[in-house]
Protein backbone atom coordinates (compact mmCIF):
# COMPACT_ATOMS: atom_id res chain seq x y z
CA UNK A 1 0.00 0.00 0.00
CA UNK A 2 1.30 3.81 -0.72
CA UNK A 3 1.40 6.45 1.47
CA UNK A 4 2.58 10.01 0.91
CA UNK A 5 4.01 10.30 4.03
CA UNK A 6 5.61 8.27 6.46
CA UNK A 7 5.89 10.05 9.99
CA UNK A 8 3.15 9.26 12.61
CA UNK A 9 -0.61 8.98 10.94
CA UNK A 10 -0.01 9.10 7.75
CA UNK A 11 -1.58 10.74 4.65
CA UNK A 12 -2.93 7.86 1.92
CA UNK A 13 -3.31 7.76 -1.66
CA UNK A 14 -7.23 7.69 -2.25
CA UNK A 15 -7.10 3.77 -3.36
CA UNK A 16 -5.87 2.95 -0.15
CA UNK A 17 -7.91 5.13 1.64
CA UNK A 18 -11.12 3.21 0.00
CA UNK A 19 -9.96 0.08 0.67
CA UNK A 20 -9.53 0.87 4.80
CA UNK A 21 -13.05 2.45 4.33
CA UNK A 22 -14.27 -0.24 3.28
CA UNK A 23 -12.45 -2.91 5.39
CA UNK A 24 -13.46 -0.68 8.88
CA UNK A 25 -17.58 -0.80 7.87
CA UNK A 26 -16.41 -5.04 7.71
CA UNK A 27 -14.79 -5.32 11.01
CA UNK A 28 -16.12 -2.42 13.12
CA UNK A 29 -19.29 -1.67 11.35
CA UNK A 30 -21.25 -3.36 14.26
CA UNK A 31 -19.39 -1.45 16.90
CA UNK A 32 -21.70 1.65 16.31
CA UNK A 33 -25.08 2.69 17.16
CA UNK A 34 -27.27 5.34 16.22
CA UNK A 35 -28.13 7.60 19.26
CA UNK A 36 -30.97 10.66 19.32
CA UNK A 37 -32.38 13.04 21.73
CA UNK A 38 -35.95 13.58 22.42
CA UNK A 39 -38.02 16.12 24.08
CA UNK A 40 -40.83 13.43 24.87
CA UNK A 41 -41.49 10.03 23.50
CA UNK A 42 -43.19 10.19 19.85
CA UNK A 43 -41.24 12.90 18.80
CA UNK A 44 -39.19 12.69 15.86
CA UNK A 45 -35.87 13.59 17.60
CA UNK A 46 -32.90 15.99 17.81
CA UNK A 47 -29.65 16.25 18.13
CA UNK A 48 -28.35 12.60 16.64
CA UNK A 49 -25.60 11.11 17.13
CA UNK A 50 -23.33 8.16 16.78
CA UNK A 51 -22.09 6.14 19.65
CA UNK A 52 -19.93 2.89 19.85
CA UNK A 53 -18.70 -0.31 21.74
CA UNK A 54 -15.54 -0.03 23.47
CA UNK A 55 -13.92 -3.07 25.22
CA UNK A 56 -10.78 -2.72 27.78
CA UNK A 57 -8.91 -5.04 30.19
CA UNK A 58 -9.31 -3.91 34.21
CA UNK A 59 -7.96 -5.73 37.28
CA UNK A 60 -9.38 -6.64 39.71
CA UNK A 61 -9.10 -6.54 43.51
CA UNK A 62 -7.66 -10.33 43.41
CA UNK A 63 -5.89 -9.59 40.51
CA UNK A 64 -8.23 -11.25 38.02
CA UNK A 65 -7.99 -9.22 34.32
CA UNK A 66 -11.52 -8.92 33.63
CA UNK A 67 -12.88 -7.10 30.26
CA UNK A 68 -15.08 -3.72 30.92
CA UNK A 69 -17.24 -3.14 28.09
CA UNK A 70 -18.48 0.69 27.71
CA UNK A 71 -20.69 2.46 25.20
CA UNK A 72 -19.20 5.54 24.35
CA UNK A 73 -20.54 9.01 23.06
CA UNK A 74 -19.98 12.61 22.53
CA UNK A 75 -21.16 14.10 25.92
CA UNK A 76 -23.28 16.74 24.17
CA UNK A 77 -26.14 13.95 22.74
CA UNK A 78 -26.99 12.83 26.21
CA UNK A 79 -28.56 15.81 27.83
CA UNK A 80 -32.18 15.34 26.78
CA UNK A 81 -35.10 14.76 28.84
CA UNK A 82 -35.21 11.40 26.76
CA UNK A 83 -33.36 9.92 24.53
CA UNK A 84 -33.53 6.60 22.46
CA UNK A 85 -30.52 4.32 21.76
CA UNK A 86 -31.07 2.54 17.96
CA UNK A 87 -31.25 -1.14 17.65
CA UNK A 88 -29.31 -2.23 14.36
CA UNK A 89 -30.90 -5.47 12.90
CA UNK A 90 -26.82 -6.65 12.17
CA UNK A 91 -26.29 -5.90 15.70
CA UNK A 92 -28.63 -8.56 17.54
CA UNK A 93 -29.68 -11.97 17.36
CA UNK A 94 -31.81 -14.02 16.85
CA UNK A 95 -33.45 -12.38 13.59
CA UNK A 96 -36.29 -10.06 14.18
CA UNK A 97 -36.61 -10.78 18.39
CA UNK A 98 -35.62 -6.69 19.29
CA UNK A 99 -37.15 -4.02 18.32
CA UNK A 100 -36.01 -1.14 16.86
CA UNK A 101 -34.80 0.91 20.07
CA UNK A 102 -34.38 1.54 23.24
CA UNK A 103 -36.26 4.47 24.80
CA UNK A 104 -34.31 6.21 28.15
CA UNK A 105 -36.36 8.24 30.33
CA UNK A 106 -33.79 11.00 32.15
CA UNK A 107 -31.26 10.26 29.69
CA UNK A 108 -28.48 12.30 30.63
CA UNK A 109 -28.54 10.41 33.84
CA UNK A 110 -28.05 7.09 31.94
CA UNK A 111 -24.80 8.24 31.51
CA UNK A 112 -21.19 9.02 33.15
CA UNK A 113 -20.44 12.86 32.15
CA UNK A 114 -16.84 13.96 30.99
CA UNK A 115 -17.07 17.31 30.05
CA UNK A 116 -13.62 17.62 30.67
CA UNK A 117 -12.91 15.48 27.60
CA UNK A 118 -16.06 15.77 25.90
CA UNK A 119 -17.49 12.71 26.72
CA UNK A 120 -20.37 10.79 27.85
CA UNK A 121 -19.71 6.54 28.69
CA UNK A 122 -22.31 4.05 29.94
CA UNK A 123 -21.21 0.49 31.18
CA UNK A 124 -22.73 -1.53 28.65
CA UNK A 125 -24.33 -4.29 31.20
CA UNK A 126 -27.16 -2.34 31.34
CA UNK A 127 -27.86 -2.75 27.81
CA UNK A 128 -26.90 -6.89 27.84
CA UNK A 129 -29.21 -6.98 30.56
CA UNK A 130 -32.37 -4.86 29.02
CA UNK A 131 -31.64 -7.64 25.56
CA UNK A 132 -31.63 -10.88 28.15
CA UNK A 133 -35.01 -9.78 29.41
CA UNK A 134 -36.37 -9.28 26.30
CA UNK A 135 -35.05 -12.61 24.79
CA UNK A 136 -32.59 -11.45 22.69
CA UNK A 137 -28.83 -11.06 22.44
CA UNK A 138 -26.37 -8.34 21.09
CA UNK A 139 -24.10 -9.70 18.35
CA UNK A 140 -21.00 -6.81 18.28
CA UNK A 141 -17.63 -5.70 17.11
CA UNK A 142 -16.40 -3.61 19.78
CA UNK A 143 -13.24 -1.44 19.74
CA UNK A 144 -10.98 -2.86 21.69
CA UNK A 145 -7.97 -1.67 24.14
CA UNK A 146 -5.77 -3.01 21.29
CA UNK A 147 -7.31 -0.96 18.28
CA UNK A 148 -7.73 2.58 20.30
CA UNK A 149 -4.73 4.72 20.04
CA UNK A 150 -2.20 5.00 22.92
CA UNK A 151 -1.06 8.03 24.19
CA UNK A 152 2.43 7.73 22.00
CA UNK A 153 0.60 7.26 18.76
CA UNK A 154 -1.71 10.34 19.78
CA UNK A 155 1.33 12.33 20.73
CA UNK A 156 2.85 11.20 17.29
CA UNK A 157 0.14 13.11 15.31
CA UNK A 158 2.03 16.45 13.27
CA UNK A 159 0.12 19.64 11.89
CA UNK A 160 0.35 18.07 8.48
CA UNK A 161 -2.78 16.84 7.01
CA UNK A 162 -3.06 12.98 7.71
CA UNK A 163 -5.95 10.87 6.73
CA UNK A 164 -9.17 10.45 8.62
CA UNK A 165 -11.72 7.43 8.39
CA UNK A 166 -14.81 8.33 10.60
CA UNK A 167 -17.17 5.70 10.88
CA UNK A 168 -20.63 6.89 11.81
CA UNK A 169 -24.53 6.22 11.64
CA UNK A 170 -25.65 9.58 8.95
CA UNK A 171 -28.89 10.89 8.88
CA UNK A 172 -31.22 10.33 5.22
CA UNK A 173 -33.88 12.28 4.35
CA UNK A 174 -36.39 9.34 5.20
CA UNK A 175 -34.77 9.28 9.03
CA UNK A 176 -33.17 6.52 8.50
CA UNK A 177 -29.70 5.85 9.87
CA UNK A 178 -27.13 4.64 7.27
CA UNK A 179 -23.52 3.23 8.04
CA UNK A 180 -21.02 5.39 6.36
CA UNK A 181 -17.33 5.59 5.97
CA UNK A 182 -16.37 9.43 5.98
CA UNK A 183 -12.89 9.50 4.28
CA UNK A 184 -11.68 12.90 6.18
CA UNK A 185 -8.23 14.75 6.69
CA UNK A 186 -7.21 15.73 10.62
CA UNK A 187 -4.37 17.87 11.98
CA UNK A 188 -2.68 18.36 15.32
CA UNK A 189 -4.20 22.31 16.51
CA UNK A 190 -1.62 22.95 19.17
CA UNK A 191 -2.92 20.28 22.10
CA UNK A 192 -5.97 19.25 20.24
CA UNK A 193 -6.45 17.19 17.35
CA UNK A 194 -8.97 18.21 14.67
CA UNK A 195 -11.00 16.69 11.93
CA UNK A 196 -10.79 19.99 9.20
CA UNK A 197 -14.25 19.79 7.67
CA UNK A 198 -17.75 19.65 8.98
CA UNK A 199 -19.76 16.78 8.91
CA UNK A 200 -22.91 15.87 8.16
CA UNK A 201 -25.70 15.34 11.12
CA UNK A 202 -25.83 12.17 13.20
CA UNK A 203 -21.56 12.20 13.05
CA UNK A 204 -21.28 13.19 16.46
CA UNK A 205 -19.82 10.87 18.62
CA UNK A 206 -18.59 8.62 15.89
CA UNK A 207 -15.32 7.02 16.10
CA UNK A 208 -12.24 8.56 14.10
CA UNK A 209 -9.28 6.55 12.58
CA UNK A 210 -6.03 7.09 11.64
CA UNK A 211 -3.01 5.23 10.17
CA UNK A 212 -0.26 4.53 11.03
CA UNK A 213 3.11 3.26 9.37
CA UNK A 214 5.18 0.42 11.37
CA UNK A 215 8.53 0.26 11.66
CA UNK A 216 8.58 -2.39 9.34
CA UNK A 217 6.45 -0.39 6.98
CA UNK A 218 3.24 -1.94 7.28
CA UNK A 219 0.14 -0.04 7.67
CA UNK A 220 -1.35 0.13 11.68
CA UNK A 221 -4.90 1.12 11.97
CA UNK A 222 -5.75 3.28 15.43
CA UNK A 223 -8.99 4.09 16.58
CA UNK A 224 -8.25 8.03 17.72
CA UNK A 225 -11.15 8.78 19.53
CA UNK A 226 -14.54 9.90 18.69
CA UNK A 227 -16.09 13.31 17.00
CA UNK A 228 -16.93 16.02 19.45
CA UNK A 229 -19.47 19.15 18.37
CA UNK A 230 -18.34 20.95 15.08
CA UNK A 231 -16.92 24.69 15.07
CA UNK A 232 -14.68 27.05 13.15
CA UNK A 233 -14.89 24.61 10.15
CA UNK A 234 -14.26 21.34 11.27
CA UNK A 235 -14.58 19.23 14.75
CA UNK A 236 -12.12 18.53 17.88
CA UNK A 237 -11.51 14.72 18.82
CA UNK A 238 -11.56 13.43 22.19
CA UNK A 239 -8.51 10.89 21.64
CA UNK A 240 -7.90 7.99 23.51
CA UNK A 241 -5.19 9.53 25.45
CA UNK A 242 -7.80 11.71 27.17
CA UNK A 243 -10.74 9.03 27.28
CA UNK A 244 -8.37 6.13 29.21
CA UNK A 245 -7.57 8.73 31.68
CA UNK A 246 -10.91 10.12 32.15
CA UNK A 247 -12.34 6.30 32.27
CA UNK A 248 -9.61 5.53 35.20
CA UNK A 249 -10.88 8.43 37.09
CA UNK A 250 -14.52 7.07 37.54
CA UNK A 251 -13.91 3.51 37.19
CA UNK A 252 -10.29 2.53 37.99
CA UNK A 253 -11.13 -1.22 39.15
CA UNK A 254 -13.68 -4.22 38.53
Amino acid sequence: MATIRTLGVVLLDPETENEIASELCKLLGRAILPVGQLDRPGDTGRGFGTAFFFTELVTATDGRQLVREYLLTADAITRAPYGEIGLRASMTEPAGAASDGILLADFAAQWVHLPEVGLAAMLAKGLHEHAEARGWRWRTQPVTAAVAASSEAVARIGNAPASAFVLALGVAEDGSRPLEAAIERLVRDGDDIRITTELPAGYVGAPVFGVEETAVGDLAVHCLGLVLPGGGGGHRIATFDRIRTALAAVSPGA
